[in-house]
């Protein structure tokens, strides 16, 4: 059974170890030995569990999940050299990561927060070596996209890594909007939930203009609600909210 280790043992690490702990075995290296031993209560598998100064990544399949602060130093700290680098990190690059962490090679992965329930949208890019290992990986924790530059997962960070909070502004509004017309909070929390958990499964295969236009009757309730969102330059605002973020994470 091949090793898996993970450098960092924060909600990511734990929800990608959560895809994987069945097909791999678990190693978790991190500054904490309490943290460490939470990780593998939480997991529910036995894993090994190593500081940072007692390890050594040699020939090792390594899965980052650190800080992108903290490079430089974990960089320090980790001694040997890893077959293989597998980083989270939002916005560090992989000339970065060469720089820092000891490598043979390095495959950049943008898992998003739906991470934790099995249904990510991860994007990567790196190593082209390492890209049916990489997409059959993170493959454990939901669907993979292979981008074929830097500056492509940069813009995917912005639309799928950060899309879970636009999405999630989006349900609480829609829902205090109907609760301003009178209906109960409960029931309101409910079926926007059901409109997220049916929309999820029928953008898979309509294009969204056209799923738009089946809804919108002529003169009809949706297309007085879609007016007032036109209105509201939603769609402007989604548009620049992928620049900002974009250009975010070309700062980290």
């Amino acid at each position: 059974m091949k090793t898996i280790t993970f450098i960092g043992n924060g909600n990511m690490a734990l929800s990608i170890a959560q895809g994987l702990k069945e097909n791999y075995k678990i190693e978790v290296v991190g500054r904490s030995m309490e943290r460490l031993t939470q990780f593998e209560l939480t997991l529910g598998v036995n894993v090994e569990k190593f500081l940072y100064d007692d390890f050594d990544m040699s020939n090792k399949t390594v899965m980052l999940c650190v800080k992108p602060a903290n490079v430089e130093e974990i960089g320090t700290r980790l001694k040997g050299r890893a077959e293989v680098i597998y980083s989270v990190l939002a916005g560090t690059t992989l000339a970065k990561l060469k720089e820092n962490i000891n490598t043979a090679a390095v495959v950049r992965t943008m898992p998003n927060l739906a991470a934790s329930v099995g249904a990510s949208m991860t994007t990567l890019t790196g190593d082209i070596a390492f890209k049916e290992e990489a997409l059959k990986l993170l493959g454990a924790i939901g669907s993979t996209r292979w981008l074929s530059s830097e500056k492509e997962i940069d813009i995917a960070t912005a639309l799928a890594g950060s899309g879970p909070a636009y999405l999630a502004l989006m349900a609480e509004a829609l829902t205090d909007g109907a609760v301003k017309q009178g209906l109960k909070r409960d029931d309101a929390m409910e079926i926007m939930r059901g409109l997220f958990g049916g929309f999820g499964k029928l953008i898979q295969d309509i294009h969204p203009a056209l799923l738009k236009d089946g809804v919108m009757s002529p003169g009809g309730t949706t297309a007085a609600g879609y007016g007032a969102l036109e209105d509201g330059n939603v769609r402007a605002s989604c548009i620049n909210a992928i620049e900002k973020a974009y250009k975010k994470a070309l700062e980290l």
